[in-house]
């Protein structure tokens, strides 16, 4: 990807991730978040959950991901701004989804803002938007 290729209104490709348990309890582990709704199913069930769930450091670094797997080695995520909504369980697919809300030259810079959403067949687990920048040129 390259600055000149990215307009207001392009829209990311979609992309699915089956969760599972082990990369719900792994992301809660790597973010050092022991609170047991994110590796005790009985625990979130008891507290009105459906299942374990994902927690919020791991959600924004697979935002990150689907972002920067988007825009390529050369961007640099600035920002992530969501908001959490339904639970990402496993057993569910999480679909990401985005589309290029700004795309503005800063200095020697291309700043975008892509307007996000992760949603599985509950809803949406996550909305919100995501500035990464992109060298100007080329060179």
């Amino acid at each position: 990807m390259n600055a000149t290729n990215v307009k207001v209104g392009d829209e990311l490709p979609t992309f699915g991730l089956e969760l599972t348990s082990t990369m719900i309890v792994a992301g809660a582990i790597a973010s050092r978040d022991f609170m047991p709704v994110h590796h005790d199913a009985a625990y979130a069930r008891s507290q009105g959950a459906p299942d374990m769930f994902m927690n919020i450091l791991t959600t924004n670094g697979y935002i990150s991901r689907y972002v920067t797997d988007w825009a390529g080695p050369k961007s640099r995520v600035k920002r992530i701004a969501i908001r959490l909504g339904v639970p990402a369980v496993p057993g569910k697919t999480l679909r990401f989804d985005g589309e290029v809300t700004k795309a503005e030259i800063e200095g020697d810079e291309l700043v975008i803002d892509v307007a996000v959403r992760a949603a599985n067949d509950l809803g949406d687990h996550a909305t919100g938007t995501v500035t990464l920048t992109l060298p100007a040129s080329d060179s």
